[in-house]
């Protein structure tokens, strides 16, 4: 197994596919942000914090999930809002992220009693992102050619789930606006709202909208209730990607990608797991994985596969080498190694590369496919001549990288 250092991991290009904002704040920042917005949190130290909050281990999902409720709170304040998106493009630079996706759920930051409506939500995380990408691609070491350029996409969260109160403003008004519908209804309008706005907002201000997820509660809540607004994403060129094979199984992917029409895949990890399966009528559990491990695989459905945050909220998987990481790379599938959560799961880019690479057997010419899918399977904000180009010259800079370091 081929040794990989730090220092080499740190200076090869990568991306993060799978990365939410509101999970990924600095903690000081949060805690700064919480003063200047009066937002009560459980401690204003970050040794409190990371005490009461934020864990190196979490109890279960639910207790992950728990963490939000903190940065949301602050991130409803514009200003707020706009740091972190530019702080979160910084923090990246500085760990060698030449690409990022970064995703969030806009309505749960939305407040319209307080003047915060969509638009205002998508250009305070635009602004934040473009002044970062701005300031380091007018670096001496981009314009000289030594390093690739900074880019960024933007991927917008529908929820499964939500509660008819304190789930956030925006939510919380809907159900009492709809108070006659069906919740599930509701939560299906919330998601074709956010699609449409999303194109609009795409095509209306240049706002680099790529992408459209499904996130929040698996169990109970299929992608198939969600297939119109998939379908919508589908008939207007916002590509796709879905929370799937997380807490559910095989199932849930086969759905996102028969249903949904999935580019890629989050997490997915549960897939390999027979004993998930529920369908009474798939008798033959080992088949059908092994045919949609397949299938994916074929059609190149990038996997963005989050180590660190599935030892977290998954209590079946106690050691990192039972991960679902290692079938992966077994059936060939096109797999982007990815953070979920910096602040939430403690971690970087780089640190979620040497958990895998210590881990599992990846030599070099397989470690770059893999680095590759981080930028060939983006939804990157251009064209295709242009995203080609644009892999083309980081994984040039690869090279030069691994050239360097006596792996080429």
């Amino acid at each position: 197994m081929a040794r990989y250092s730090a220092e080499f991991i740190k200076e090869m290009p990568k991306s993060d596919l799978h990365l939410h904002l509101d999970g990924s704040l600095r903690l000081e920042s949060l805690i700064a942000m919480a003063k200047r917005t009066n937002t009560k949190l459980p401690s204003n130290t970050v040794e409190g914090m990371k005490q009461l909050v934020f864990k190196d281990k979490y109890a279960n999902l639910g207790e992950y999930l728990h963490c939000f409720q903190y940065t949301c709170a602050v991130l409803r304040d514009m200003e707020n809002l706009q740091q972190a998106a530019y702080e979160l493009a910084i923090d990246n630079q500085n760990e060698g992220v030449n690409y990022i996706e970064v995703r969030f759920a806009p309505q749960l930051l939305i407040d319209l009693p307080n003047g915060i409506n969509f638009d205002r939500v998508m250009h305070a995380v635009n602004d934040g992102l473009k002044q970062a990408m701005q300031e380091y691609n007018c670096s001496k070491a981009v314009l000289g050619g030594d390093k690739p350029p900074f880019a960024y996409g933007i991927i917008n969260c529908a929820m499964r789930m939500f509660g008819d109160k304190g789930f956030s403003p925006y939510y919380t008004n809907l159900f009492q606006l709809m108070r006659d519908f069906e919740p599930m209804d509701v939560i299906k309008l919330a998601a074709m709202e956010l699609v449409r706005a999303s194109v609009r907002l795409r095509d209306e201000a240049g706002i680099p909208i790529v992408g459209l997820d499904l996130a929040g509660q698996e169990s109970g809540y299929p992608a198939s209730k969600f297939k119109e607004v998939y379908e919508y994403a589908h008939q207007h060129f916002l590509l796709k990607t879905l929370h799937a094979g997380e807490a559910y199984g095989a199932e849930s992917v086969f759905e996102a990608i028969t249903e949904c029409y999935a580019d890629r895949i989050g997490h997915g990890y549960s897939m390999f797991m027979p004993e998930m399966i529920s369908d009474p009528s798939i008798t033959d559990k080992a088949a059908y994985i092994r045919n949609l491990a397949s299938y994916i695989a074929d059609k190149r459905i990038a996997i963005e596969v989050c180590l660190t945050s599935n030892l977290q909220t998954n209590p079946l998987i106690t050691d990192i080498k039972q991960h679902k990481f290692k079938d992966m790379l077994e059936n060939r599938m096109a797999t982007v190694i990815c953070t979920d959560n910096r602040l939430v799961s403690n971690t970087t880019v780089s640190n979620e590369y040497q958990l895998a690479l210590d881990n599992f057997d990846v030599p070099i010419k397989r470690l770059k496919d893999m680095v590759a899918y981080g930028f060939k399977k983006s939804f990157f904000p251009g064209n295709y001549v242009e995203k080609r180009e644009y892999a083309k010259q980081c994984l040039h800079y690869f090279d030069r990288v691994a050239t360097k370091y006596g792996f080429i």
